[in-house]
This record gives structure tokens, C-alpha cells and sequence, in this order.
């Protein structure tokens, strides 16, 4: 059956969807308050799809390690003290998820979606012949201690279940797949490659995929503000946004970070909090230092991306809300990553430094599919690897949207799973606000 689809969000989550959407014959129109695709959480991540690395941060040893960077120079991870119960609580739940059985839930489960995004993105690519300074060369995972090498032994377990190739190298073998780090030979004590991952950039690739998905009829209002939902009786009947009324068969929740407050009244508590990610950008000016592909600098938990005649460096996680401002001392610890692995390939005088927030949910996992409203759907909790879940989740959402068996097993993706019991589905019908 032919729906009239509204999807609220254009970043490459609602993107995604919207095209998926589209092909499987649906009349879809997509609503964001930026004057075009991709400008907020897409807007320049890190770059890498990197499905082996899909990884929950909650994590056995987690709490130790938090309070250890804490007091590091170039730390990770960031808590800013103001006082805020939805950080309380995201906090809390992500704290319950840092046992061993756990994470081997929830990274099995986000290594399966990710697998499949990765698979939908090779299809896509080559039907379409998309370009976004894509590179299909591995990824590697520095490791600068002994300590890190033995730790990583548990996601090698889950790769192996899991099916996933990879490689286990000593620091020779690391500096064979990234020449660049010829000079850093002395810093590195082994690494995990995964051949099968790829790098992009993510701007580009949603800003094109939104122009191929209006040339097949797909709808773009930007520049419109979302400001309620209306519902009547279980269903929701209508979006209010700047721009007035907008009806439709179906809804898709795909605004990152601010999907829990267009849904809060309607009884769907999204365990989703923004978590702060910078990046800067800069120049190449020595091929010979420059990445390959992807390094993952494992001590600062950062990311360096070749991508076309640029390197991104992404990551860092701050928990302050939805402040956006960009600190110095963050872009130092970019600028320390890249220096001292690949020291002089980039030109730092000319670096672009971006900051952008993250949805994250406790378990790391993305809600994808129904809420308990009979049309309204979620797509939305992506955390850091939004890019890399793209292509998946849209195609997974389009399939249950549709009423079609998805192409991998759904179990434990969907909003279901943080429902202690069915009463906790019944929606309470109101309405919700979302920022400007």
C-alpha cells in the first residue's frame, strides 16, 4: 500500500530513510529547520564506517577508565558538573549496561546492523554511483600499550562470532597498511585492522543522496521549524510546524539528539542523550605522512580519516547537553593525536574545527522501528556511528514502515526493549514540544 510519508529530520538518518522510503514506492516528505541536508550531526563526523568497531561504550572497566581520563591532559571523555537528570539518568542506565554480558548483547546487536548498512551502502553505491570521497581500504586500531592489545581480545571474540575479518598486527605490520606512521614507529605497540571497512564523507554523501531522492520525488522542506505532534486517539493525525499543518499516513522521528522531546507527552521516553564529538579538518601538504584510510588512536579515542586531499580528526565525548560552543583545549587534543602519529601531513594552520552532538543511547544500540503510536516511527540513537548505520537502519525502517520482513532479524533494535511491561506502551496523548 502506497503512504504518504513525513520524515522529521534531514541529517543521513532521515536521508536514508527518506530514499528507502522512496524506492519502496512511498510519497515522502522530509521537514528540517537547516536550509539544507546534513548540517548538524552529519556536518563533519569522523568518517570512518567501521562496522567491526561498532562498540557500546558501556563497556566492562568503563567506570575505572572514566575516572582515570578524568585527570588526563588529552582526555576522552569529558562530564561537565552542571547538574541535569536526564544526564543523571542516561548516566545511571549506561552504568547498569557495563557488564560483560551486556556488551556482548549490544555490540552484537549494533555489529549486525552495522554489517547490513555496510552491504546496503556497496548496493546503493553501485546502483546509484554515488561519490563522497569514498575509500574502501580497512581501518586500523592503533594500540600504543600492551595493555591495549590484551584488552582488545574480547572484541576480537565478538568478531570472531560475529564473522567479521580482521587482522591482529605487531607495530611493523601497522606501519606496512599506514606508511604514515613510519614516524611514530616508537609509540605503537600493535593494532586490529578490518579490511572490510570503509571511509567517506558523510556530508557529501547526504547531500547527495538528498538530490538524487528529490529527482525521484521526494519532498525537502528546509528552513521549517517542528514544533508538535497532534495526535488523535492512537495514531498521530498531524506535524504543526512553522509553516503550518502537515498531514500524513505515516511519521518517521529522525531528529538525533532532539527526538526525545517531540515525543516525551505521548509517553515514549527516549533514552537518548547528545554527547559532544569535535573534529577539525585540515589540508593534506605531505602525502608520504598522510593516512591511507582510517587510524583509530585508541589511547585519546580518536579517529584520523583520509578523506580526498583532506584529513578529518574526529572524536572525544563531552556529556554537557546541548551546548555546542567549541573549546580550544578540545581542538588541541585533535591537534596532538594527528601530530604525533602522522606529524606534518596536514596543515594545522588551516584547520576547520566543528563540534556536533551525538544521540547516544545507555546501550549503544539504535532505536529503529515502531513506537507504541500505531504511525509514528523511530529512527534515531546512532550515537558515533551514525554514518556507519545509515544506509541499514533507513533500509530496515522502509521494510517495517512497509509492513515487509526486514533482511536481518530486528530483535532488540526497536523501542521495546526498554519497556518493563506492556502497560508502559499505552501512549498518553498530549503534545510535545521541540526546541527551535
Amino acid at each position: 500500500m502506497v503512504m504518504k510519508i513525513v520524515v522529521l529530520g534531514a541529517g543521513v538518518i532521515g536521508v536514508t530513510s527518506a530514499w528507502y522510503l522512496a524506492r519502496a514506492g512511498h510519497e515522502v516528505t522530509v521537514i528540517d529547520r537547516q536550509p539544507a541536508a546534513g548540517l548538524e550531526t552529519s556536518f563533519a563526523n569522523a568518517g570512518e564506517i567501521s562496522p567491526g568497531y561498532a562498540s557500546p561504550w558501556a563497556a566492562p572497566g568503563i567506570p575505572l577508565k572514566a575516572l582515570k581520563w578524568m585527570f588526563m591532559e588529552h582526555a576522552p571523555l569529558i562530564v561537565q558538573p552542571r547538574p541535569d537528570w536526564a544526564k543523571i539518568s542516561w548516566l545511571a542506565r549506561m552504568l547498569m549496561n557495563c557488564t560483560a554480558e551486556a556488551y556482548a548483547v549490544n555490540k552484537s546487536r549494533m555489529v549486525r546492523l552495522a554489517e547490513y548498512s555496510r552491504d546496503c551502502l556497496i548496493e546503493l553505491r553501485a546502483e546509484t554511483g554515488i561519490a563522497y570521497d569514498e575509500r574502501q581500504k580497512g581501518t586500523l586500531q592503533l594500540f600504543r600499550s600492551e595493555k591495549q592489545v590484551t584488552a582488545a581480545e574480547k572484541d576480537i571474540a565478538v568478531l570472531k562470532a560475529d564473522g567479521v575479518a580482521f587482522e591482529v598486527l605487531d607495530p611493523a605490520a601497522c606501519i606496512a597498511a599506514e606508511p604514515g606512521l613510519a614516524g611514530a614507529r616508537h609509540k605503537i605497540a600493535g593494532g586490529l585492522r578490518l579490511p572490510g571497512d570503509e571511509t567517506g564523507d558523510c556530508l557529501k554523501f547526504t547531500q547527495s543522496l538528498a538530490a538524487m531522492a528529490e529527482a525521484a520525488g521526494v519532498t525537502f522542506r528546509h528552513g521549517v521549524r517542528i514544533d508538535r505532534l497532534e495526535a488523535e486517539g492512537d495514531r498521530i493525525a498531524a506535524v504543526h510546524t512553522s509553516e503550518g499543518r502537515v498531514t500524513a499516513d505515516a511519521f518517521v522521528v529522525a531528529l538525533g539528539s532532539h527526538s526525545p522531546q517531540l515525543v516525551r507527552e505521548f509517553g515514549i521516553r527516549l533514552p537518548v542523550y547528545p554527547v559532544k564529538g569535535y573534529s577539525i579538518t585540515v589540508p593534506i601538504v605531505d602525502e608520504a605522512r598522510a593516512p591511507v584510510s582510517t587510524v583509530m588512536d585508541e589511547t585519546h579515542k580518536i579517529a584520523i580519516t583520509r578523506l580526498g586531499d583532506r584529513i578529518r580528526v574526529g572524536g572525544m565525548a563531552e556529556i554537557a547537553g546541548f551546548d555546542t560552543s567549541l573549546k580550544a583545549k578540545r581542538q588541541a587534543t585533535l591537534t596532538h593525536s594527528i601530530e604525533d602519529l602522522f606529524g606534518g601531513a596536514g596543515d594545522q594552520s588551516r584547520a576547520s574545527f566543528w563540534a556536533g552532538l551525538r544521540p547516544m543511547t545507555p546501550d549503544g544500540t539504535p532505536i529503529i522501528g515502531r513506537s507504541p503510536l500505531a504511525n509514528l516511527f523511530l529512527n534515531t540513537g546512532h550515537g558515533t556511528l551514525g554514518w556507519t548505520m545509515a544506509a541499514g537502519s533507513g533500509k530496515v525502517l522502509a521494510d517495517i514502515v512497509s509492513g515487509r520482513q526486514a533482511e536481518i532479524d530486528t530483535a532488540g533494535l526497536g523501542y521495546a526493549r526498554y519497556l518493563r511491561t506492556p502497560r508502559a506502551a499505552r501512549p498518553q496523548l498530549g503534545k510535545a514540544a521541540l526546541p527551535a
